[in-house]
C-alpha cells in the first residue's frame, strides 16, 4: 500500500471508517462526499426518475457525471455537500428505484 509504517495506515483507516460512518449517524451535521449509483436502461423512465431526485435535492447536490459502462448499464456519480439528512434522503431516494442496481456513498470529512 506505500505506507512507511503501521501507525499512519492504521491512522488513515480509522478515519476512513469514521468518515464513512458520521454520516449515518448525524443530521445536521455537514459532510461532502460522493454518491456513485449504477443502474440498467431496461426500466422506462429511470434515467428522468433520477434527474428529477438530484433536482429535489438541489440543496445538497453540485454536480453529476454520467458514464457509459456498456450499452444498458450506466454509471452516475453525484457530488454532494450539505446537512446529512438530506444527502442521506437523496441516497434512500435514489436506491428505490426500480433499474438502480447498486448505490455507494463515500463521505468526506470536512
Amino acid at each position: 500500500m506505500g505506507y512507511e509504517s503501521r501507525s499512519k495506515a492504521a491512522h488513515d483507516a480509522f478515519r476512513d471508517f469514521i468518515s464513512e460512518h458520521k454520516w449515518m449517524r448525524e443530521e445536521a451535521e455537514e459532510i461532502a462526499g460522493t454518491i456513485a449509483l449504477l443502474y440498467y436502461l431496461d426500466k422506462p423512465g429511470l434515467l428522468n426518475k433520477i434527474v428529477e431526485a438530484q433536482h429535489k435535492f438541489e440543496n445538497v447536490v453540485t454536480s453529476s457525471m454520467h458514464v457509459h459502462l456498456t450499452e444498458d448499464k450506466c454509471l452516475e456519480i453525484i457530488a454532494v455537500r450539505g446537512k446529512a439528512s438530506d444527502i442521506r434522503g437523496l441516497s434512500q431516494e435514489l436506491m428505490t428505484k426500480k433499474g438502480v442496481k447498486q448505490l455507494k456513498f463515500t463521505a468526506i470529512s470536512l
